[in-house]
């Protein structure tokens, strides 16, 4: 069994239902961090529609706040997650500004992981941090299948 995630007649992915269920369920977890709706709609009949333009806001919104933070166990838990996002709005044609993204966040650092020996940590190279989302969602999108 398999459930599809479409935009309009095309399907964008067509994951197992128990990835499928994860999957949901961080949607939901990133829904309220971000307090925005992801345009994921609920699953009905095995399938779910996604909103382009709500889709489009949260990914934004998503790549934001993965580029705030420095948090080794916040970035950890978000990776897989933003790197499937990542690919399903390739797929889904929504273009994400990289080089916006890429730039020293204008609002405060948050989850920030601090040490008692280094610090302050602070978020990555924007170059470097842009690169590694985008290879783990190439290496996502090889086994994500439609």
């Amino acid at each position: 069994m398999s459930q599809y995630f479409d935009l309009g007649e095309e399907t964008l992915w067509n994951p197992s239902n128990g990835a499928s269920r994860m999957f949901q369920r961080q949607v939901a977890v990133f829904e309220a961090e971000l307090e925005l709706p992801s345009g994921i709609s609920p699953m009905e009949n095995d399938e779910c529609q996604i909103s382009p333009d709500t889709f489009e806001t949260f990914v934004n919104a998503l790549l934001a706040e993965h580029r705030r933070t420095s948090h080794a166990i916040w970035l950890a838990l978000s990776d897989g997650f933003t790197a499937t996002v990542l690919v399903l709005a390739e797929r889904a044609g929504i273009t994400v500004d990289w080089a916006q993204h890429r730039a020293t966040p204008e609002a405060p650092f948050e989850d920030v992981q601090v040490s008692n020996v280094t610090g302050m940590s602070a978020p990555a190279d924007g170059g470097a941090w842009a690169a590694g989302l985008r290879e783990k969602a190439r290496e996502l999108e090889r086994r994500m299948p439609r």
